[in-house]
């Protein structure tokens, strides 16, 4: 059956009304692949009914990237909903999400300024923005999201928990393609070439985790030894960075660690900025 699908914020209150029960979201930027079916799953498994966003987010772009350019397939996201029983769909035009230009948005803090936030200046300050404003206009018990997207999954539940946002934030786990390239809209973007080179994201992860029961320097060496030689490659890899993080705060981790860590990798592949992570556990977890 189709979901029916909202592109108001009154066709979304209809939509809301009809779900009945506990709701989960699933909030994306459409080009959807089985990565985004997993977590429409996960979400089935958490609540009554199961409503998925699809809203390509200019604030989240930095100038020269890929917003212009980024897939917007709507037809065929319908139909991956269809195959999932979706209940319903919201699919906002822009004046809908942002009937003025903001004034009043969300700031990242320091979580925003690391990693994926030092590559990409200003992107999680809008992703939070219009997180916030989806969870305020859909209103779901529960909320799923990627662990792919580990920084940005860290954010949400700090901004849940400092903002006192009723919903329940709930991580599902990296889907990789075979060739172990982990499952992005952008991987569409890559050559055959490209494609050779950006799989050495996967493998330096790989080898860093083989790496744990040595401890984080040889984590971090392992990993690099993999980035170094896809640096050398043609069509190379441009390394935006590498880190050893704290899973909730995304601060890197010095000295001995125990307990859970994440390994973060990201890297450009031509025109494709692409990212990875790992989690590891450092000692016995409790």
């Amino acid at each position: 059956m189709t979901p029916i699908v909202a592109r108001t914020r009154e066709e979304l209150a209809q939509a809301r009304s009809k779900a009945g029960g506990t709701l989960a979201l699933v909030p994306t930027m459409g080009a959807l692949h089985e990565g985004h079916l997993s977590l429409m799953r996960q979400a089935r498994r958490s609540a009554d009914a199961v409503a998925v966003s699809v809203f390509v987010n200019p604030l989240q772009f930095g100038p020269g990237e890929d917003f212009d350019r980024y897939p917007r397939t709507f037809a065929a996201d319908l139909e991956a909903c269809a195959s999932e029983g979706v209940d319903f769909v919201f699919a906002p035009a822009r004046e809908v999400m942002y009937p003025d230009e903001p004034q009043v948005t969300v700031r990242s803090g320091p979580m925003g300024e690391v990693a994926e936030g030092a590559a990409r200046p200003g992107h999680f300050d809008g992703m939070l923005t219009v997180v916030l404003k989806l969870l305020n206009l859909v209103r779901p018990d529960v909320a799923v999201f990627g662990e792919k997207d580990a920084q940005q999954l860290a954010m949400i539940r700090r901004m849940v928990a400092d903002l006192n946002v009723p919903v329940e934030v709930v991580g599902a786990p990296t889907v990789r393609e075979p060739d172990g390239l982990a499952l992005s809209s952008r991987n569409r973007y890559l050559s055959g070439p490209e494609r050779r080179t950006a799989l050495a994201l996967s493998r330096a992860l790989r080898a860093g985790a083989g790496a744990s029961a040595s401890g984080p320097d040889a984590v971090l060496a392992a990993a690099r030894t993999v980035l170094s030689e896809a640096e050398a490659a043609d069509p190379p890899l441009v390394l935006d960075y590498l880190v050893l993080v704290d899973p909730s705060t995304f601060t890197e981790i010095t000295g001995p660690p125990t307990g859970r860590a994440v390994l973060a990798v990201a890297g450009r592949v031509g025109a494709t900025h692409l990212i990875d992570n790992v989690p590891l556990q450092f000692g016995k977890e409790h």
